[in-house]
């Protein structure tokens, strides 16, 4: 007897029952939907690509998470993220594309890195992206925090909050302050909330020194309103453009949130946010879920002004935000929402024979898939509890029962499972039946 191998997956990859495979294709789908809704056109590309063009840009941490392999004589690698293939698309098709150009690509990246819960090797983007040719207005990064407000609120999703800032705001503040080690200090204020207060000021102190840091940590630290936030920033005595830039941006977009009457619950500044990715050169937002901010952001996303500098010469300023579907999926299980998720059906209606009543059994299958109702037929033989209980473990609400009697009359037995209901109807009423009783066919 051959040895059996213990069936099991790679850790950092996700795998789901049915039940919780059809959620997270509703949640999917919804998220299409008002993509498309927004305007967003559907794009794709291949999860393989030339090692050279995912690694045009990449390095430090995100070059040593690639997947790269051989194929013959060609170095190949699986792409990390959607934005750096996005990058080759536009300047490959430049010539064939409408700008702005309106995008959203869903699927599957990988990335080597430590397995860790809600955080996977292999896991889905929904990308949504703007790409202008030359200029892109502001009024762009508004439209996407606007778009996944609505996703969210499709979904159901409650107590999400984006954390708006502009990288502007504290580029130019390093500027004013001398200070020459910026990527330095942007890595460390993407930190603050993994570290903590005091850490977060010693690390600083060792970039920057003491005095330098401190105001830093304070501009970051400024708490009210937005506009009580941008009146702070503008009180400040600095003269430097990039600074002021940054503040009349984020000024700009949170006008365009107001004019697209997104309540001011669901977004706040925050200068602490920055984003770990060099690329980012203006807005950047996360999205964290109220009261499970250890989780970290389910959303996030920023503004780079020159999208495939790598690819073309082409001045292509852009603004991405990705929701990664199957981190938020984890998470949302892990708080409980997906056990409260109403229930999605694949089947509207179970058919189940009784006798030697195939054929008649096959017409009124094939009366339903012809309007519209999901439906399916039993085709195992037992007893009629066992298929009822089929029925049940399912989730279907409806049954019909069909034995030879109501084969040779040209009827059908409907049975409720909800109520418990049940009645003999004649075939030609069946459509009406479930008209009347539509609310069953969700």
């Amino acid at each position: 007897m051959n040895k059996k191998v213990k069936p099991s997956i790679l850790a950092g990859f996700m795998e789901l029952l049915p039940r919780e495979q059809l959620i997270f294709n509703d949640i999917l789908s919804k998220i299409i939907k008002v993509y498309e809704q927004n305007g967003f056109m559907p794009m794709d590309t291949p999860v393989i690509e030339k090692e050279e063009v995912l690694l045009a840009k990449a390095g430090g941490e995100t070059e040593k998470q690639i997947y790269r392999f051989n194929k013959g004589n060609t170095p190949l690698a699986l792409r990390f993220d959607l934005t750096v293939p996005l990058a080759r698309f536009v300047a490959q098709y430049m010539g064939e594309l409408t700008f702005p150009f309106k995008r959203y690509q869903i699927g599957k990246v990988y990335r080597g890195e430590k397995s860790q819960k809600s955080r996977y090797r292999e896991f889905y983007q929904c990308d949504l992206d703007i790409i202008g040719n030359k200029e892109l207005s502001i009024g762009n990064d508004a439209l996407l925090i606007s778009t996944i407000t609505s996703v969210f609120n499709e979904i159901g999703l409650k107590g999400f909050k984006f954390l708006l800032s502009n990288r502007k705001i504290i580029s130019g503040l390093l500027e004013e302050l001398d200070i020459k080690e910026k990527a330095d200090v942007f890595r460390v204020i993407d930190r603050y909330d993994k570290v903590g207060k005091d850490r977060f000021l010693q690390l600083l102190y060792n970039v920057v020194g003491e005095e330098k840091a401190n105001v830093i940590n304070e501009i970051i630290s400024f708490k009210g309103t937005n506009k009580e936030l941008i009146s702070k920033l503008k009180n400040i005595d600095i003269e430097n453009e990039t600074f002021k830039a940054g503040i009349c941006e984020i000024e700009e977009m949170i006008l365009y949130l107001e004019l697209f009457k997104i309540c001011e619950e669901y977004y706040k500044i925050d200068l602490k946010i920055i984003r770990g990715l060099d690329y980012y050169t203006g807005s950047v937002f996360e999205t964290v879920l109220e009261g499970y901010e250890k989780y970290g952001s389910i959303c996030s996303g920023g503004r780079y002004n020159n999208l495939a500098q790598y690819y073309t010469d082409k001045n292509l300023p852009g603004v991405g935000i990705s929701i990664g579907l199957t981190r938020l999926f984890s998470i949302l299980k892990e708080i409980g929402f997906i056990d409260n998720y109403e229930c999605i059906l694949v089947t509207d209606v179970l058919i189940v024979p009784i006798g030697d009543t195939i054929n008649y059994c096959s017409k009124v299958w094939k009366l339903l898939q012809d309007n519209g109702i999901k439906s399916e037929i039993y085709f195992e033989e037992g007893k009629l509890k066992k298929k009822l209980s089929y029925a049940n473990t399912l989730n279907i609400k409806n049954v019909i029962i069909i034995g030879e009697d109501e084969c040779s009359k040209g009827k059908i037995i409907y049975k409720n499972m909800v109520s418990g209901a049940q009645e003999t109807i004649e075939l030609e009423d069946l459509l009406l039946k479930f008209q009347n009783e539509k609310v069953m066919l969700k």
